[in-house]
């Protein structure tokens, strides 16, 4: 009798450490809270696109015959271009013509047309600027002369985080070399720049 109730005994303690051991393999009590649960990253804009973000670019803009070469740059640091600043845009043009028949070409007029934006809003766009050739038939271009300019991106709303600068150029191609009738070609381009953000929006 005395050893069926030590064997009694043995079972029911094995029965209470194999419960004990069941519950220990799950979650701990505090891991259902709710300091548990981690609170979302917060998220973070991406940057602003940038095509002067090295200072410079180069683009080749072709309109009919007509292929120019055009420069950009900015004299004001990428830091330095904020909303309430004046933003100033240079450029440098050369063309080329093909075929070459020794016919001239002309820049009968340059302008640019700044649209300031965000991720979700774009604002007015500022007023145009424009350079109209002060001679006839328009500025030579045509390689090995170039043309040079510098447009101002005035300020703009406070909330922008870059601007979509627009060029339109606009060109007069003899039809011969000798001949006073032109053929006219314009070609468009397009550069975004970021805004500098203050220090405490970032």
């Amino acid at each position: 009798m005395r050893t069926t109730l030590v064997r009694r005994a043995i079972a029911a303690t094995a029965a209470v450490a194999a419960s004990i051991a069941i519950v220990g393999c799950g979650p701990a009590p505090w891991s259902d809270g709710p300091e548990a649960s981690k609170s979302p990253s917060p998220t973070v804009a991406p940057p602003a696109p940038n095509d002067l973000s090295g200072g410079a670019t180069e683009r080749e803009l072709t309109a009919g015959a007509v292929t120019a070469q055009v420069d950009y740059w900015s004299t004001l640091s990428m830091d330095r271009w904020t909303a309430d600043a004046v933003k100033p845009v240079s450029i440098s043009l050369v063309t080329t013509v093909t075929p070459d028949d020794g016919q001239k070409v002309y820049l009968q007029k340059a302008s640019m047309l700044a649209v300031p934006a965000n991720a979700t809003e774009t604002f007015a766009p500022l007023e145009a600027q424009v350079d109209a050739a002060s001679v006839a038939p328009g500025y030579l271009v045509l390689s090995p002369y170039s043309y040079s300019q510098t447009f101002n991106v005035g300020p703009v709303d406070p909330a922008a985080t870059h601007v979509t600068i627009q060029f339109t150029y606009d060109f007069l191609v003899q039809t011969t070399p000798t001949s006073s009738e032109y053929a006219k070609q314009t070609a468009t381009d397009t550069l975004t720049v970021a805004i500098a953000q203050p220090a405490d929006a970032e």
